[in-house]
This record gives structure tokens, sequence and C-alpha cells, in this order.
């Protein structure tokens, strides 16, 4: 009996796939240096913590609303406002379990079979199999280091056709780093009114940010683009939440209908507990968010000064995130251990087995140039792992 085509069309996680690998070769007592996870090494903060504690303990343990609770959806309101300049009800807010199901609800909610969505590469994995999940085509738009690994309205422009719904736009961004300047959000809105296509706005590192840059929202311009745009968020990366599985959208009210109405028959409702602790995230101390972005600004600088002193490697310095994208590009081609370096693949395999560091290879990311490195690990272990991959690369 044949399976689903759509479903066996879709490739895995190759940040989950190195991330799982690495794991079990820890679990069989080998010294693995993982750059692979995308999650903070830091604890969840103890007043969220108490939070759910405080949940359990008066039995908030039961059903919630599908989208969720009146309380977070006023807290995310109150967040907006304050952080971003954004005036939304809680009619505009669907709380979902992650900023990735919340993608998933948006692909969903506003594409048809055959809608194009335009992602800019390197891009996060997840971004082209959940538009084809939803029935859409991902329409690659290749940007460059030299560009900041940031796509222009030019590029934009030219990638738009009749069957164009949306683009994704992820600022700061995962794998790069990189962020979007007010004016350059302001010509991508521009564009985007004009052509009347929605904008699928990743901003869940936005509080990751460095050097005195700052996140700019392009819901925030004018109430058209607010209309046209989905904005995604959560507390995963911000308040070291990964495992609490809390995101959230704000869009146009027929669009989080729209999406309550799919999460409710997907997952019910995302995890009450996990609810009561977000609402003390968002309205709690922040204090903990700015000493964890310290210490990343720390492993970030001497990350990118030890990469570009490792002869034929090299990177740009990232603003935002926790990521580096290396460039490999002299290294390929290049015969290591007996093998010749043909990729990313190949780099990030070698580099696991001979060396015993976990990178991701950028051919997920839509790079084959490339590997990633997440700095959300000690300065120690970064240190240990490019000692590593030096040492390696001498041979």
């Amino acid at each position: 009996m044949e399976l689903s085509k759509k479903a066996m069309s879709i490739s895995p996680s190759s940040t989950l796939a190195i991330d799982a690998k690495a794991k079990k070769m820890k679990a069989d007592g080998i010294d693995v240096i993982g750059f692979g996870a995308g999650e903070p090494d830091f604890d969840t903060p103890q007043h969220i913590k108490e939070a759910a504690i405080k949940a359990i303990q008066e039995g908030f343990t039961k059903y919630t609303p599908a989208s969720g609770t009146l309380d977070l959806k006023h807290a995310v309101c109150r967040k907006f406002k304050k952080d971003n300049g954004l005036d939304y009800t809680p009619s505009n807010i669907v709380i979902s379990n992650g900023a990735k199901h919340s993608l998933v609800n948006a692909f969903q909610a506003i594409c048809n079979p055959g809608d194009e969505v335009i992602i800019p590469a390197p891009f996060w994995v997840s971004y082209p199999e959940m538009v084809k999940l939803a029935d859409g085509v991902p329409v690659i738009v290749n940007t460059t280091e030299e560009d900041g690994f940031k796509f222009t309205v030019d590029q934009i422009e030219k990638a738009i056709s009749n069957k164009t719904k949306a683009l994704v736009l992820n600022s700061p961004s995962n794998p790069t780093g990189m962020i979007y300047s007010e004016a350059e959000l302001r010509q991508v809105a521009d564009l985007a009114v004009a052509k009347g296509i929605y904008v699928i706005s990743d901003e869940i590192y936005e509080k990751l940010i460095y050097d005195g840059f700052k996140h700019v929202s392009i819901a925030s311009f004018n109430d058209k683009i607010k209309d046209l745009t989905i904005v995604v968020n959560g507390v995963a990366k911000s308040y070291s939440m990964t495992g609490w599985r809390i995101g959230y959208t704000a869009s146009n009210a027929k669009i989080a209908e729209i999406m309550g109405n799919v999460q409710s028959h997907a997952t019910s409702n995302p995890n009450s507990i996990a609810q009561k602790a977000t609402v003390a995230a968002l309205d709690g101390p922040q204090d903990e968010v700015d000493r964890m972005v310290a210490e990343f600004g720390k492993r970030r600088d001497y990350m990118v000064e030890r990469i570009n002193a490792i002869p034929g490697l090299s990177c740009i310095k990232p603003n935002g995130a926790f990521y580096v994208m290396m460039n490999i590009t002299k290294i390929i081609g290049t015969e290591v251990c007996g093998a010749v370096i043909k990729g990313s693949d190949d780099f990030a395999n070698m580099l696991l087995e001979k060396a015993n560091v976990a990178l991701v290879p950028g051919s997920g990311f839509g790079t084959d140039i490339h590997v990633r490195l997440s700095y959300a690990t000690s300065l120690k272990n970064i240190t240990e792992g490019l000692n590593r991959i030096e040492k390696f690369l001498e041979k």
C-alpha cells in the first residue's frame, strides 16, 4: 500500500540529526564537543520555574482554550506593546506548542496548493519543508556573505510571480545571525504592500542581539504591513525554555482564527503549566536575559577570532542569535585523512568521526560551502572544539 507522497518528500532536520548522533556518541562514552544544538546552555530562570510549580500545586493541569489562555494572550499583547510598539488584542494572538508549531500554523493558514513562498538562503532548515507540508512551493533566493547574508528588494522583486503568496523574514537569523536594519525592512515592507504578499516574520531571536544593534519588527511600520504580517515569536531562546514548548503569533484576526481552528484539531491546546510559566517570563524581570546575552557576546567574539585565525577557514561576525556560519570554501576539494572533502556534509561527518566535533553541515541550510557552529555552549567547550578543528585541518 502506497504511503503519503507528500510526507515522504519531507527531509529530516539536519540540525536535530547531527545533535542526535553526537548525543549517542556521548552516551557510548565518547568525548564529543557539540556545536550543533540550537538551544541556550543556561538554566531556565528561577522565577519562571517557580510559576510552573505554583501552577501544578494549584491544579492548573487541565485543558485550556485551543489557542491559549486569555491570561497569556494579554501578556503577549503587553510584550508586543513594550518591546515592539505594536498594538494587538487577544483576538490577534495564537499560543502554540513552540515557535516551530506557530510557523506550521502560519503556512497552513495562508497557503493553497501551488502557492509560492520566497525564502532567503541560508535558511533555517525547516522553512522549505513546512511550506511543502502546507502544499506550497518554496522559492529560494540565494544571498552572499558580501551582502551580509541578506536578500535585497531587487532579489525579492525578481522572485515574485503571480503565484507568490508570502515571503519569510528571519531577523536575527538562524543560521547566519544577521539582522535587517530598519531601512532595509521598510523597503521590504513597501514591496510587500505594493505586491499584496504576506510576510512571515520569525523574530524568535529578537532579544539575542549584540554590538548596539536594535531589533525592529516589520509589522510596526504601518497598518497595511501589519495586516499582511504574521509575527512569530516564543520563549525558547530568550528565556532558555526550549523544552517548555511555547510559541506565539500575532496577525490579523481572520488569520488568527484560522490558525486557532487548525490547532484545535492538531493539538487541542498548548501545555497549561508552560503557559503559566510564560506569563512569568514575559512579565517578570529580564536581568537573566541580559546576563545570558552578555555571555553569548563574549563567546561569539572568541569564536569569530579563532575561526578567522585558522588557515582555510573564515567567517563574518554575526550581530544576533548564537550561531556562526563558517566558510569552508578553501577546504572543499582537499584531502584529509585519506578522503576528499566534497562539501559540507563530508566535512561535518569527518569532523565528527575523526575529531569528535559535532557541527551542522550547511547543505541543510541551502549552502554547501558553509557549516554552522552554535556558541550556545561553554567557552571551555568552544576552545577545545576549535582546537580539535584546527588540529584536524593540520592533517
